[in-house]
């Protein structure tokens, strides 16, 4: 192991140290892991598109390594790929600009004590004087990223709802919730996308144990 090297592919095999470790949590994330990744309402192709995507969000080199291998398994196509990881730019980049709702409201010196309010929303377009050329680019882009391709646009508002629970973005759910259910997307299935959003997430935390694993048995 090169010490001055934080993430090597074959740190991942340490993993399996945690069943020793921790063995009822690790056994209990591993069960809940598959069962949230294996084919029911959503085809596993679909899924493992949605996992690519959230490991792009969560920074996850481990999970990008792991899941592109399962989404070629899936058959999944590079341009398939590249567009799911698109939809996670979007809406990753999409969550900073929908906090600036909040910013607006704080610099203005909001007296209401929610912070949180479906109608702050509404404040967006503020940004389009403030940032005119960027925000019209922002939102060129974003309207790229979320049309038909060679995903559809249901397929990429399940990936979008996803993504919006790894930003923790309320605005971003709302939005793309309703888009989803325009887009005929089930209740089922909007269950099941955030049900793989859960399962990377933790397993992004999971993964990068190996690192803790690596600076824990360090002389």
């Amino acid at each position: 192991m090169n010490k001055d090297s934080l993430y090597e592919k074959s740190y991942i095999n340490r993993l399996g140290e945690f069943s020793k470790l921790s063995n009822e949590a690790f056994r209990a994330f591993t069960n809940f892991d598959q069962k949230a990744l294996s084919q029911g309402k959503l085809s596993s192709k679909l899924k493992e598109l949605i996992a690519v995507a959230v490991a792009h969000v969560t920074g996850c080199p481990y999970c990008i390594e792991a899941h592109v291998n399962q989404v070629k398994k899936q058959e999944a196509t590079k341009e398939e790929m590249a567009e799911a990881i698109m939809v996670a730019t979007a809406l990753k980049a999409g969550s900073a600009l929908a906090h600036g709702v909040n910013a607006l409201n704080a610099y203005d010196g909001n007296n209401d004590d929610e912070l949180y309010k479906s109608n702050y929303i509404n404040r967006l377009s503020e940004f389009s004087s403030l940032q005119k050329e960027t925000f019209s680019s922002f939102i060129s882009f974003d309207q790229n990223a979320m049309k038909a391709g060679k995903l559809s646009v249901k397929e990429k508002e399940l990936i979008a709802i996803a993504i919006a629970h790894v930003t923790g973005c309320p605005y971003c759910i709302e939005i793309h919730v309703k888009a989803a259910k325009k887009a005929q997307v089930t209740k089922e299935e909007m269950a099941e996308a955030i049900m793989v959003a859960t399962a990377l997430k933790a397993g992004s935390a999971l993964a990068h144990g190996v690192n803790a694993l690596n600076a824990y048995d360090e002389n």
